[in-house]
């Protein structure tokens, strides 16, 4: 698979698989988020998705794929820093607001700053229909922000802080997007980039969770939070690894925009699993996250 991906890369037919790769990733983001939020403290449930996929990740990255070129340690030590930040950042953020809330504004933020990190770090540029296709998406995602900001009722003494810190949440989102996608291309297999990814990244929240956890006074029972963890790990498996196979084969700024619909399935998993409302004006927010994503396809 490794020989086919890398022959379409630019191609018209790298278009279409990155494109069908962004959209799945948005779906399984949406839904990585809701097992991070769901009924588990986020850090106890980051901790056992990252060990889960550390302890996968790990005979693959040993055994199967071809080692990283030497070239590749530095690259990695940078990834695993930016998300470390990312993932501190995600944990106060969640701890802090409600799900429908502050998951518009950090997925709001990432593709404005990574559009702009990819044309300095990649030289992509977006046509002006693109860009119109930015903003209606744009508007969308933080339309529906203000709305539950508006509406929401739990975690309001907390929300305003929520937002601060999904802003800066947004903007690691971009800067793991854009030097993810400079890594996976800077390895010959992406597959190599990927395993190593996993099986580094998985040493940091599972000690933050352990010591959270020993604290706790009333601590949950580990079965559902380990099975929580292991559903997890393969969809962040699939969900990481489609949006990076996607910044591999075609524009990095197109596939974070195209990824950002994961807002709606985000609205609609809040709505059926977590029970939170969801009324026409949301509705129509939604589909202006869609249409703008639409947009910004058909731009290019």
């Amino acid at each position: 698979m490794s020989d086919w991906l890398t022959s379409i890369e630019g191609t018209e037919q790298g278009h279409q698989v990155a494109l069908g790769l962004a959209l799945l990733a948005a779906l399984l983001h949406a839904i990585f988020g809701a097992l991070q939020k769901g009924r588990h403290d986020p850090w106890l449930s980051r901790g056992a998705i990252d060990a889960s996929y550390c302890l996968m990740a790990a005979p693959v990255a040993l055994f199967v794929v071809p080692w990283p070129e030497p070239h590749m340690w530095p690259i990695f030590g940078v990834v695993w820093l930016i998300h470390v930040g990312y993932k501190l950042m995600q944990g106060w953020t969640y701890s802090k607001g409600a799900y429908t809330v502050v998951y518009p504004v950090v997925r709001g933020t990432g593709p404005l700053f990574t559009v702009i990190g990819a044309y300095v770090l990649f030289g992509e540029t977006f046509t002006g229909v693109q860009w119109f296709g930015v903003a209606v998406l744009l508007s969308g995602i933080y339309g529906l922000a203000v709305y539950n900001l508006r509406t929401i009722e739990v975690d309001r003494h907390t929300l305003v802080p929520a937002l601060w810190l999904a802003v800066g949440t947004g903007f690691f989102v971009a800067l793991y997007t854009t030097y993810d996608a400079y890594g996976i291309r800077a390895t010959a297999d992406p597959f190599t980039f990927l395993a190593w990814f996993f099986f580094i990244d998985g040493f940091f929240m599972p000690i933050i969770a352990a010591v959270r956890w020993q604290r706790m006074a009333d601590r949950p029972d580990l079965g559902p939070l380990a099975l929580r963890g292991v559903i997890g790990a393969f969809v962040a498996f699939f969900s990481f690894g489609s949006i990076m196979l996607a910044t591999r084969l075609d524009k990095v700024g197109e596939a974070a925009v195209l990824r950002e619909t994961s807002t709606v399935f985000a609205a609609l998993i809040g709505w059926l699993i977590l029970k939170e409302k969801v009324g026409p004006r949301r509705l129509l927010l939604m589909a202006l996250i869609a249409l703008g994503a639409v947009i910004v396809e058909m731009g290019g």
